[in-house]
């Protein structure tokens, strides 16, 4: 098994971002994303073009690309005299997503159950305690929002990879389509909820590769609804939601 500062220093140089050979407003799309997803840009924080101009040294038109990407993935938002912000989710988008996250990744693993083989389950298991070791680190560390945003990733890498090992394309396409798992981070992220449950992920591997499809469903599903409670009363808080809400309401 791989240590834990091992597993840190990984995490760290494999996902810093690399700009070589892309557009500016590529470069843009990325660098704002990467400041969401690293909770560095708060839910509710005002994106100005000029400053995102001046900070990023680019002209208006690659990040007005940018934020208009950024708006289309339901990341940031924008209304008339108030300007572009990042998106606040409501109760209901957040319960949404979650329905929407267990249907497809219930089903992910049910297929994966069915076609994973012997190397691909130690795989998983590793994976899973890999990952159980580092939300652990998180506990100590969330104030690192570059470590945060490597183990988060790491987490939708391991996700995604439940949904590869079900061999059906179209499901993962359709998990990715749907965003399912950056809002789930976004949310626990907004949430502040940087601890998982005793050995999270490496209890849903085991499930995973128990050869029982019922097994694997059921603890798919208790997995994703885990915390639902919290976020919700947690994000219901966040503050500035009320009044953006408000003023948005009235534009």
């Amino acid at each position: 098994m791989i240590k834990t500062t091992e597993l840190k220093k990984s995490v760290k140089m494999n996902h810093r971002p690399k700009a070589g050979g892309k557009s500016l407003s590529d470069q843009a799309y990325e660098q704002i994303r990467n400041e969401i997803l690293g909770g560095e840009l708060a839910m509710g924080a005002v994106l100005s073009r000029r400053p995102l101009a001046s900070r990023l040294k680019m002209s208006f038109l690659p990040i007005t690309e940018a934020l208009k990407r950024l708006e289309a993935e339901k990341l940031v938002e924008s209304r008339p005299r108030i300007g572009t912000r990042v998106r606040v989710p409501s109760e209901q988008d957040i319960r949404a997503n979650n329905v929407i996250r267990e249907a497809l990744e219930s089903q992910a693993a049910r297929l994966c159950v069915q076609n994973i083989t012997a190397d691909e389950k130690e795989e998983l298991l590793t994976s899973a305690q890999n990952l159980d070791d580092l939300q652990k680190a998180c506990a100590v560390e969330h104030q690192d929002s570059r470590f945060l945003f490597s183990v988060n990733t790491y987490h939708m890498q391991f996700h995604l990879r439940i949904s590869e090992l079900a061999h059906c394309p179209g499901l993962y396409r359709a998990i990715e389509r749907e965003q399912v798992l950056i809002f789930s981070w976004l949310h626990d992220l907004a949430a502040q909820r940087y601890v998982q449950p005793e050995r999270f992920h490496s209890k849903l591997a085991e499930a995973l590769c128990s050869d029982d499809i019922q097994v694997a469903d059921e603890a798919m599903r208790a997995h994703v609804r885990n915390g639902l409670p919290q976020v919700l009363a947690r994000l219901a808080t966040q503050e500035g939601e009320a009044s953006w809400r408000i003023k948005a309401s009235k534009s």
